[in-house]
Parts: C-alpha cells; structure tokens; sequence
C-alpha cells in the first residue's frame, strides 16, 4: 500500500514543479503598431497611389478625395482676402487728392443750390404778403431751400471727413476684417490639404477598406496601416502570475516556424482584467481573470518578422525589471 502511496505523491510533486516551470510561458500572437486614418470630408476617392501590402514612407499620399468643392472654397476665401487687404491698404493711405477735390466741388455745388432756394424763398414769402402768390406756392419753396441747406450740410460733413483722413477705429475694423479673412482662408487651405490622406510614419499599408469611386462618410477608416518598426508579442497575463510581472520583465520569445529565439522584455501589462471584472468573481474564479500584456523584442532582426504569426512567451518571473 506504501509503493502506490508514494507514487502519488511524487507524480503530484512532478505535476507542481512541471506547473511552476511553464507557469511564466505564455502563448499569443505577433503584432506591430496599427494606425488608421481616417477621411476629413463626405468627399468620393479619386485616387489610391498605393496598393495593400506595399511599403510607404511618412508623408506619403495614401488616398486622394475630391477637391473640387474645396478648391472653390479656397478660391472665394482669396479674393475676400484680396478684397479685405486692398480696403486696409486704402485706409492707410488716406484718400486721393482728386476725392477731396470732387468733394469740394459737390460742396460748392450744394452752397449754389440752397442758395438759390433760399433767394426763391425769400422772393416767394415777399409775394405772398403782397398776396401776389398763394401761401401753398410759399411753403414748398420754404421745403425745398431746407432740403438744399440739409444737402449742404451732408457735402460739408463729407468734405470735412475726406481732409481729416482716416480715423483709427476705421482702420481698427479694417484690421480686423483682413485677420478674419486671413484666417478663413487659412482653414479651408488646412481642410483642403486633407483631402490628401497621408501616411504619419513607415509603414506597411495593411487594408484600403474602399475603393476609386467609393464616398466614404466623415470619420471613415479609408486606410489601415503597421508600422515598420519592431514588433511586439501581444499575450495574456494569468491572475495567478499577474503580480509578478511588471515592465521590464525579461522573456524569451520563440516564433513559430522559426528555430532562433529572442530576447524581449515586458514593455505592458493592462491594470485592469478581461472577461469578468475581478470584484465579481469568488477566489476560486480569479485564476481564470487574464490581463493583456505586450512583450517588446530587444533583436535588430525581429523587425523583419511577418504579423500575426503565433509565439510562445516564456517570462523570467524571478528576475527583476
């Protein structure tokens, strides 16, 4: 009875020790950085300079939507701008000596005309107290030389505006008019820019979701992209080793298909658990809580390795960040 006994107990001891030792190995997947870029516009595709698969360079023009509501855009903000800067250059300037000279003569032109209503006037008010002339004939008269006085007035305020120059509210207003035309432009120039869906680093272009022609709608994945950089392993961190197991901790990662084994190191490890949140769960349930963590290879040469393929993470648990 002693001999089965005892083989309990020592398959049991190997079943733990074989446990401890592959506790830290951990299957998951290679990755790299996803970038997607999205459309700026409700704007149709016009161009895919590149196709899915190649390599691009930051900068590079990814997808091309329809500028021509945009161009005309851009081209009425110009000319306001044009017009907005040209009224602030005349402003500056002052007016023309030919303006105060025509502003003199419609003065002069004015003081002849109530002139002559005033004389009118004054001959007709004779009349009528000779009864010579109805008081009706009188009084439009009277209405006419205060139209021509009030006439005169408007050209003598106008005249008197021209030899004062510009004041500075004025040119204030101008100012601020150009700013905001300025700025308009400069806006649309940037919203137009892009319509050009360029690539923000290296990289590999992964997916094209549309295609020439296609009218993506506003905040639309038109582009998905990998980063040319290193790789990473992407795994899951069990409960019962998640305390162990912080940034920096060092691993061995082997790839499928591939003899050669890498050095990486721990480079994340999420603080919160998948599937069901922690406090819901029993002792008993937590060890089968994981957390998403990202190993990062320390090789130059993983950076030619494909995505996606599986691997096998092997985490130093003893040995400290």
């Amino acid at each position: 009875m002693k001999a089965p006994k005892l083989l309990l107990v020592s398959g049991a001891l190997a079943l733990v020790a074989c446990s401890r030792h592959d506790e830290g190995r951990l299957p998951g997947t290679l990755e790299r950085d996803r970038v997607e870029l999205v459309a700026d516009a409700n704007e149709s595709i016009v161009s895919l300079p590149f196709a899915e698969g190649a390599s691009v360079k930051a900068g590079d023009v990814i997808a091309v939507q329809d500028r021509a509501l945009s161009s005309a855009e851009v081209d009425a903000a110009r000319a306001q701008l044009a017009e907005a800067e040209s009224r602030l250059e005349e402003l500056k300037n002052g007016p023309r000596s030919t303006t105060i000279r025509a502003a003199t003569a419609r003065r002069d032109a004015a003081r002849a005309q109530r002139d002559d209503a005033v004389r009118e006037r004054d001959r007709l008010l004779g009349l009528v107290q000779r009864s010579l002339v109805s008081k009706s004939d009188a009084d439009r008269q009277v209405a006419a030389a205060d139209a021509a006085e009030a006439s005169l007035r408007e050209a003598e305020a106008d005249l008197h505006e021209l030899q004062e120059g510009t004041r500075a509210e004025q040119l204030d207003q101008a100012r601020k008019a150009a700013d905001s035309a300025r700025a308009n432009l400069a806006g649309l120039q940037t919203s137009s820019s892009r319509l050009e869906v360029r690539a923000p680093i290296d990289a590999t272009i992964d997916a094209l979701p549309y295609r020439v022609g296609e009218k993506p709608i506003k905040g639309a994945t038109v582009a998905v992209l990998l980063a040319r950089s290193a790789p990473y392993a992407r795994v899951h961190v069990p409960e019962p080793i998640r305390a162990r197991v912080r940034t920096g901790t060092p691993a061995t990662i082997r790839v499928d298909g591939m003899q050669k084994t890498f050095r990486g190191k721990v480079r994340f490890v999420a603080s919160e658990a998948e599937f069901t949140p922690y406090y819901a769960l029993t002792a008993a349930d937590r060890s089968r809580l994981s957390f998403l963590g990202e190993v990062a290879f320390e090789d130059s040469d993983a950076q030619q390795l494909p995505s996606g393929v599986p691997v096998d993470v092997t985490l130093d648990l003893d040995a400290g960040p």
